[in-house]
């Protein structure tokens, strides 16, 4: 059953053009006012937003994504819109988190009172309603103090024993690949601030994408769609180093890994046979490339291509997900394997998060690198594929490298 909260019968959006443009030195996270972030920036550039002009909470179902675009569409098509710039991002948005597995968590779609934007050397903010949200600081971010951290549903020892299990059952030809993830749990001494965990990890890796829905706090480096009019985009990330001194010896160390190019030619042809009933053109390199963020390097591989009928975004990341760089291959027994190994509740970890217009225009990637903000706890996620050369101990070290991106956007 669908869960609205909020929605009016005719929602009057008004979209303002910021003369000039926004600049360099104003940043789009420090105007949020308050804790309750929206957030979908990179390289400075993206939209943030707060307050509630309507929510959608969907239980678990294959549909799900079918379902949020018909509500917002609904929502969108009833509402009164003044957008002079008329551009991807400006007018009504919804921010949106959906679960990773169809059967559990509750996925959320989010239309803000404000939204602030600016991409290409535009600036604009977005208003909804008559009521006005605040457009300074109402509290000032203040770091999480007094952390404690503790073990999550998956101890280091469990998620080693289940790598082990998982390399068996691919050994023995159940399975190509699965990815098995571990949580951590930080504990504060006042509720966490979700505009401190962005800064620090907008800061840090301003190349990834800094996000926030719904207590959904992260920075991740996977863009699992972009959808500019009839141009999609896409960028598999699978197999995983950890960058030190010796930075060219890592990389090259990673290229030539048959484990990593396995892990990787999974995710890629899933993508490929994903996008390709959906457009009349499509690009998908032969080979993947290096993506250097500060603590890791990943092979990556772009994908483009054009839309071959009009399709929301939420169509193509229907399509899309789970992808094998976050599920495995095949699908199916790879969710099975996850459900009977993990032992955890992903909820929307390594699921979908960004943001669509009411043209369909949008931005999703997946949930990693992030965490589970309510109240003073927060729960941190990370994971890595499993293939039949996996090795649990290093496995074991691949998340704790990953967990390091959150714990230190708590720990400062």
């Amino acid at each position: 059953m669908n869960v609205a909260v909020g929605i009016p019968d005719r929602l009057t959006v008004r979209t303002t053009v910021v003369s000039g443009g926004v600049s360099a030195h104003e940043d789009l996270v420090a105007r949020l006012p308050h804790s309750e972030a929206l957030a979908w920036v990179r390289h400075g550039e993206g939209l943030v937003g707060w307050g509630e002009a309507a929510r959608l909470v969907l239980p678990g179902g294959e549909d799900r994504f079918t379902r949020a675009r018909e509500w917002l569409a609904s929502v969108f098509a009833a509402a009164s819109v003044e957008d002079p710039l008329g551009i991807p991002g400006s007018g009504p948005v919804a921010f949106g988190s959906f679960s990773f597995d169809p059967k559990s968590g509750d996925s959320v779609l989010i239309v803000p009172r404000v939204v602030l934007g600016r991409r290409d050397g535009h600036a604009w903010y977005t208003t909804i309603g008559d009521t006005p949200e605040p457009l300074a600081l109402v509290r000032p971010p203040v770091p999480p103090t007094g952390v404690r951290w503790a073990d999550g549903a998956v101890d280091a020892s469990r998620h080693m024993r289940a790598v082990a299990a998982a390399v068996e059952r691919i050994r023995a030809g159940h399975l190509s690949k699965v990815v098995l993830a571990r949580d951590l749990l930080a504990t504060a001494d006042s509720p966490i601030d979700t505009r401190v965990l962005l800064r620090r990890l907008a800061d840090r890796f301003p190349s990834c994408y800094t996000f926030a829905c719904a207590g959904l706090v992260g920075a991740t480096p996977e863009l699992l769609v972009r959808r500019m009019g009839g141009q999609v985009e896409s960028l598999v990330l699978a197999g995983t180093i950890a960058r030190d001194t010796a930075d060219e010896v890592s990389a090259a160390t990673l290229f030539a890994s048959a484990k990593d190019r396995e892990e990787h030619a999974y995710a890629a042809d899933m993508v490929r046979a994903a996008l390709a009933p959906l457009c009349r053109e499509l690009t998908v390199p032969d080979e993947p490339e290096l993506l250097r963020l500060s603590n890791l390097i990943h092979l990556a591989t772009p994908v483009r291509g054009r839309l071959s009928e009009e399709r929301s975004v939420l169509d193509v990341v229907a399509a899309l997900h789970p992808t094998p760089a976050v599920g495995g291959t095949p699908t199916t027994d790879a969710l099975e394997t996850i459900r009977e190994l993990e032992l955890m509740e992903r909820g929307r970890y390594a699921g979908p998060v960004g943001w669509i217009d009411a043209h369909g225009d949008g931005e999703w990637g997946i949930a990693l690198r992030c965490a589970h903000v309510e109240g003073t706890r927060a729960r941190l996620y990370a994971g890595g594929g499993i293939v039949a050369g996996s090795d649990p101990a290093a496995e074991l070290a691949e998340t704790q490298t990953k967990l390091r991106a959150m714990r230190h956007a708590i720990d400062g």
